[in-house]
């Protein structure tokens, strides 16, 4: 488990983090402490911070989508007013004017996920280069490869995938 010293830094760290992008981490402190030691355990486990509400395979390439930012975060912020568990928050609801709604699961299956990595489309000839699309901003680009880290939302270059 991880020591409180740790959890401290990493909840202080994600918090600066959020607030400097846009977003709200839950305001139950105790709530948010209880993720944010998941996150570290799922660190410490994995090797990298996948959602403490989902079960994660130990393989980070299949995994990409549930590492904290998860893909669908902003998706279910936007739906529901936080994220599926809940550590990040809209504005309104770090306020206490608004309950968040339950959120369901939006993560498909692993059939469907290996679908859709088999279904991305070759580049149009009309473009000179792939479009790559960060899955956690939506942030575009087009190069050869994806950056290294996404210029908006900061998560690494295997957070992208190849829109276009």
């Amino acid at each position: 488990m991880p020591e409180p010293a740790d959890v401290d830094r990493f909840m202080r760290d994600l918090d600066l983090e959020a607030e400097a992008g846009g977003y709200h981490l839950n305001p139950d402190p105790e709530f948010t402490r209880g993720l944010v030691r998941g996150l570290l355990a799922n660190r410490e486990r994995y090797g990298y911070i996948s959602c403490p509400c989902r079960l994660a395979s130990g393989n980070r390439e299949d995994d990409v989508d549930i590492i904290c930012p998860c893909d669908y975060r902003d998706p279910d912020l936007a739906d529901y007013g936080a994220c599926y568990c809940a550590l990040y928050v809209t504005a309104d609801v770090q306020a206490g004017a608004r309950i968040p709604d339950p959120v369901p699961e939006r993560r498909p299956p692993p059939a469907e996920r290996e679908r859709q990595k088999a279904g991305y489309a070759a580049v149009p000839e009309s473009l000179k280069f792939p479009v790559w699309r960060c899955r956690v901003c939506g942030y575009l680009c087009a190069r050869n490869e994806p950056p290294e880290i996404c210029p908006i939302c900061r998560v690494p270059r295997d957070r992208f995938e190849r829109f276009m």
